[in-house]
C-alpha cells in the first residue's frame, strides 16, 4: 500500500512538471515585432510610463501568447487573450513606474507557440527629476 502511494504521488508530480514546461501542444508559428525595444529617452519623474509593443503573426498558424513575465517596476497592462490569426497584429501594453529617478533597464519575457521561446522585450531610458 505504501509503495502504491509513493508511485501515485511521484506520477502526479512528474505529470505536472511536463505540463508546466510545455503547457499546450499548439502548432508553431512565427512572430515579428515592430521593435523589441521601447526607448523612453529622458522622461520626467511621474510622467506617463505606458508604452506599446506591436507585433504581427508572420506564420501560417494562429499565434497564442501563453505568458508574459516582467522584471520589477513594470506592469503588463494588456496582452492578446485570443489567438492572433496568420497575418494579424496584436499589442502588448506595458507601464513603467516613473516614480523613481534613475536609469530604465528592464526586460519583459514573452512565451508563445513559436520556435524562439522566450522573446525578450526591453525597456530603456532614464527617469529624470521633474522640472517645476
Amino acid at each position: 500500500m505504501k509503495n502504491l502511494l509513493i508511485i501515485l504521488f511521484t506520477g502526479l508530480f512528474s505529470t505536472g512538471a511536463v505540463a508546466q514546461s510545455n503547457p499546450v501542444q499548439d502548432p508553431l508559428t512565427t512572430i515579428e515585432f515592430e521593435s523589441t525595444t521601447v526607448d523612453y529617452g529622458k522622461i520626467e519623474k511621474g510622467s506617463d510610463g505606458i508604452r506599446t509593443f506591436t507585433f504581427r503573426n508572420t506564420g501560417n498558424n494562429p499565434l497564442k501568447i501563453y505568458k508574459i513575465y516582467s522584471s520589477c517596476s513594470c506592469d503588463i497592462l494588456s496582452k492578446p487573450e485570443k489567438p492572433i490569426a496568420p497575418g494579424g497584429t496584436g499589442e502588448i501594453k506595458v507601464k513603467y513606474e516613473t516614480n523613481k529617478v534613475g536609469p530604465i533597464v528592464k526586460t519583459i519575457t514573452v512565451y508563445a507557440n513559436i520556435d524562439q521561446n522566450p522573446i525578450p522585450l526591453r525597456l530603456k531610458g532614464e527617469v529624470i527629476p521633474k522640472n517645476n
